[in-house]
């Protein structure tokens, strides 16, 4: 199951620190959301490649810190999940946390996307931050 969530980097050069730990805390949170691990794939990227994603896909002109494809089907969680590791490193200077933390809340958020969990408005950006932080929780390495 867990092998079915996969790391890579493309255009820097970034590897994730505690795969495995990762994987089985993903798998953790899916199923017991009542759901099932199906493929999903992290991409870790630059600030500029994510910008032009952010641009050709959504029509957005400005910085991302996550863009997630959903294929999620019957419950089986599935998706591309791209990161922007600049975006990331200076949102933990902003929030004053250390850059694995920020990165792991990146990483779940979204997982909770591929879950159908929503962040645009304020009630469910709020849910948002409370289901990471349920599982920023449980994270062990």
């Amino acid at each position: 199951m867990s092998r079915n969530i996969t790391f890579q980097s493309n255009d820097i050069d970034f590897t994730l620190k505690h795969k495995q730990a990762t994987r089985l805390w993903i798998q953790a949170i899916i199923t017991k959301k009542g759901y099932s691990v199906g493929p999903i794939n992290y991409l870790f990227l630059a600030d500029e490649y994510l910008l032009g994603m952010n641009k050709q896909f959504l029509n957005h002109d400005y910085y991302t810190d996550i863009i997630t494809f959903d294929y999620t089907e019957n419950k089986r969680v599935s998706g591309d999940i791209f990161i922007s590791v600049d975006r990331v490193a200076d949102n933990a200077k902003k929030f004053n946390t250390v850059f694995e933390e920020e990165l792991r809340r990146v990483i779940i958020h979204g997982v909770f996307h591929l879950m159908g969990q929503k962040d645009k408005s304020k009630a469910d950006a709020e849910a948002m931050r409370k289901s990471e932080d349920g599982a920023l929780k449980v994270f062990t390495v």
